[in-house]
């Protein structure tokens, strides 16, 4: 841990806006908000039609991505994380995009799934309230998105996320009009609403809740509205939204063309095209789950993403996996029926072969890469679930498109393909699931695949004859492969005499066993 205080740069990259939040974080965990930015990039503009984020829209936001980081950069900060939602995650481009970052503002863009949206939305949220154990619902609008939340002040009970989004609604409905929305169409909009969120209505009945929260630049800009609207019979709170206010500020939206809209009282103008498909979305909500007034946060992802931080900086960042991030990954393979003593022991013996082969030179990967193997070893097997043959596919199938909490795309897309190349075929860049990683994922896979695949074969009989695998040197050419076994472990050696020549091929060197045989 850091002895003297440091600057982290958190930046969100939504459907609509770009949030920027710079964060002095001290020793202890304290810290201060150095400066908050956001510009309109409207980076879905155009996306939820066509499926592709536009140039246009990828040009705002390289722009104002790489003026923050020259801002982060200014106020020396030492640590960088970005997250893209909606947009770039149904965007068939995303890896073009999050590339030209990468060239441009030097930007590392993780792409999270709606989900892990939802529960560090949640995190942020939370954070600012005092709510004890009262079960409360959170709201989250977006440009692309609607995430739903149900929990506490110290865990969630169900995180959801919806197609459903103040850009895109209004896209579907009201692209390119500026003239005022009649009442039928604004009634189609709700309706398509409250088709897109049947399944999770019913589900949040189930959940009784006290209280109810919304947040995110479409919640926040309507209560403003809502609260110096002079049509109202009385003046209203910014920080509070009823319904009834909400139905009537909706419907004086309404009335206005989008020129007019932009002189409302409250208003962000820059949201003035848009602000009628999120109040569709926001009346629909409040009208299923038949809430009368929720409470405004101005809380939301950036704050998450700093809580998520601060819990791992105060578990010191120690190499073991992060508690949520295993309890994710535990619970997609106990879904998929995995032989857990098999798995834990098969991630055990690969982290072994991992510090070992770290120790003699053999790779320079770091911890963050050992975590992704160690879960990736965890998981190998749950194609199983389906069929034994070709089972390696299957897992590849279920980890790509799971949305296992605590985990960007790029890191599930990492994992998943690590299970692929747990036996057959080695990586190659002719291969579509590995072509679609970066360097440096293609370059964990290519490491850690050959470490997963003598790891599984050390325990293929299941029984745990093989306690423990290490490596060392042995000359100039060559690496020995260290077992430590119970009793004859000749079926474990002939398996993992079977991947020699992957290890030639990924290490440059050859490799021999050793057997040191425990009675």
């Amino acid at each position: 841990m850091s002895e003297s205080p440091h600057t982290a740069a958190f930046i969100d990259l939504g459907t609509n806006s770009i949030r920027l939040m710079l964060v002095r974080v001290h020793p202890d965990q304290s810290y201060e908000v150095l400066s908050q930015q956001k510009e309109t990039a409207r980076l879905g503009e155009g996306e939820f039609i066509e499926g592709r984020l536009q140039p246009e829209a990828m040009d705002r936001a390289a722009l104002i991505c790489k003026k923050f980081v020259e801002m982060a950069r200014a106020h020396e900060a030492s640590e960088l994380i970005a997250v893209a939602t909606a947009a770039v995650r149904e965007a068939e481009n995303q890896a073009e995009f999050a590339r030209r970052l990468q060239e441009e503002a030097d930007i590392d863009l993780r792409i999270i799934s709606g989900r892990e949206e939802a529960r560090l939305i949640y995190l942020g949220v939370v954070s600012g309230l005092n709510i004890g154990n009262a079960k409360s619902l959170f709201i989250d609008i977006g440009g692309g998105s609607t995430e739903i939340i149900v929990g506490d002040q110290h865990n969630y009970d169900w995180l959801d996320t919806l197609k459903l989004g103040s850009i895109r609604l209004s896209n579907l409905f009201l692209l390119g009009e500026q003239g005022a929305v009649s009442t039928s169409r604004y009634e189609q909009m709700k309706t398509y609403a409250r088709n897109a969120a049947i399944r999770a209505i019913q589900k949040g009945e189930q959940f009784p809740v006290k209280m109810a929260f919304g947040s995110s630049g479409t919640v926040i800009n309507l209560a403003q509205i809502a609260a110096l609207d002079k049509s109202q019979k009385k003046a209203g709170n910014r920080e509070e939204l009823s319904l009834a206010r909400l139905k009537q500020t909706a419907r004086m939206l309404c009335r206005l063309t989008v020129e007019e809209r932009r002189r409302v009282p409250g208003i962000n103008p820059e949201r003035a095209d848009i602000i009628v498909g999120g109040a569709a979305i926001l009346e629909t909500l409040m009208e299923a789950f038949q809430i009368r007034s929720l409470r405004v946060s101005e809380r939301g992802l950036r704050e998450g993403l700093l809580v998520e931080y601060l819990e791992r900086l105060r578990a010191d960042q120690g190499g073991e996996a992060n508690s949520l991030r295993t309890a994710s990954v535990l619970r997609l393979g106990r879904l998929c029926r995995f032989d857990e003593a098999h798995a834990r022991h098969v991630a055990f013996l690969a982290t072994e072969l991992f510090d070992s082969a770290r120790d003699i030179g053999l790779h320079a990967l770091n911890q963050r890469a050992r975590e992704l193997l160690y879960n990736s070893a965890l998981l190998h097997d749950v194609g199983m679930f389906l069929s034994y043959t070709d089972h390696q596919r299957h897992s590849y199938y279920f980890i790509r498109n799971s949305d296992m909490l605590g985990f960007d795309q790029k890191e599930i897309a990492t994992m998943a393909a690590l299970a692929l190349y747990h036996r057959k075929q080695f990586p190659r860049r002719k291969h579509p699931e590995f072509a679609e990683l970066d360097p440096e994922s293609q370059e964990i896979v290519r490491v850690n695949c050959v470490f997963l695949r003598i790891a599984e074969a050390l325990d293929r009989s299941h029984t745990g004859v093989v306690q423990s695998a290490r490596l060392r040197a042995w000359d100039k050419d060559s690496v020995a492969l260290e077992i430590k076994a119970v009793r004859d472990p000749q079926l474990e050696i002939w398996g993992a005499r079977n991947y020699e020549k992957s290890f030639e091929r990924a290490f440059g060197k050859r490799l021999t066993l050793t057997l040191a045989a425990e009675k």
